[in-house]
């Protein structure tokens, strides 16, 4: 058998992996954001076009990003993009009504917490254990920068994801029903989870040094 391929985990999105990694969002969050960026192509292309790149941890597997999280600090996350972008993007006409959706996906962190942007990881790679690399790397940002939890968002039609994260210690705190929404994104209810940081988040991190994947489920 094959030895699997070693996974370096990094602080940012490397130059040129802008693409990449819209690509990757947009296979995992392309059914709720169509509704503010479609067609496809269109929209994959607005993300790489304005991300944050600081504001992520990325696998790489050979180099190429396998996986990604982003996260909100100092008023900045990974997907950016104003209103103005979208309306320059999408036209007036067109892009109004996507600002008005796009609005719904914002989310403010309250004081002592970090918000999670998302994560995705490549299909041929899910079952490594990269999704939980990226949430541990992610705890210890929220170490670094003194946050007290993680929080994060999970939708109905994601079981696979939701289970990820109650392995690595995140708890249902609310769910908000979104009826309203499932014709429109596919989703009928939004959950709110967090995670505690604690001391063991500090511990000394290597940004861009090799893992071992295990053999769990993720995504």
């Amino acid at each position: 058998m094959a030895a699997e391929e070693p996974v370096r985990v990094r602080r940012d999105v490397p130059p040129g992996s802008e693409g990449r990694v819209a690509a990757l969002y947009w296979e995992a969050f392309g059914r709720k954001l169509g509704a503010g960026l479609n067609p496809p192509d269109q929209g994959r292309a607005f993300i790489a076009a304005h991300l944050h790149r600081d504001r992520a941890v990325v696998a790489l597997v050979d180099g190429e990003v396998a996986g990604v999280a982003g996260f909100q600090l100092d008023g900045r996350g990974l997907t950016g993009g104003t209103a103005g972008d979208v309306l320059r993007a999408y036209g007036r006409l067109r892009g109004l009504p996507r600002v008005a959706v796009l609005a719904l996906f914002e989310r403010d962190p309250v004081p002592g917490e970090l918000v999670m942007d998302g994560i995705a990881v490549a299909p041929e790679h899910r079952g490594k254990g990269i999704g939980g690399l990226l949430l541990r790397e992610i705890a210890a940002v929220a170490a670094e920068h003194a946050r007290e939890r993680v929080r994060l968002d999970v939708i109905d039609v994601n079981p696979r994801a939701r289970a990820l994260y109650e392995r690595h210690g995140f708890v249902a705190v609310h769910t908000e029903r979104t009826p309203y929404l499932r014709r429109l994104m596919g989703f009928g209810a939004v959950t709110t989870m967090h995670r505690a940081v604690t001391p063991a988040d500090a511990r000394p991190t290597r940004p861009n040094g090799p893992h071992t994947p295990s053999n769990r489920t993720d995504r």
